[in-house]
């Protein structure tokens, strides 16, 4: 879930930028996305022994994933209460 998650707020925080108008909807993900991006990712990389090229791996198939399965909506109402459980 973590990897999953980090992915799609890096999605959402990159359209958010881009000022994309579904991404817009979307809570601003700049500060706390990025934020858990980082603390999951280091976590990602310990509990697993992954490596920073692995991980960035990772997180991009996982990315293509959400776009090419067309999830990414479904799956950010989950993401955003994992984030607001995190204390994030």
């Amino acid at each position: 879930m973590l990897l999953r998650c980090s992915a799609a707020f890096a999605l959402v925080a990159d359209r958010q930028q881009r000022a994309v108008d579904w991404a817009l909807a979307y809570p601003p993900m700049g500060d706390r996305g990025r934020e858990f991006f980082v603390i999951s990712s280091a976590r990602l990389m310990d509990e697993a022994q992954l490596s920073e090229d692995d991980l960035a791996q990772m997180l991009r198939t996982e990315a293509q994933a959400l776009l090419d399965q067309q999830v990414l909506d479904e799956i950010m109402p989950v993401c955003l209460r994992f984030l607001d459980q995190s204390g994030l």
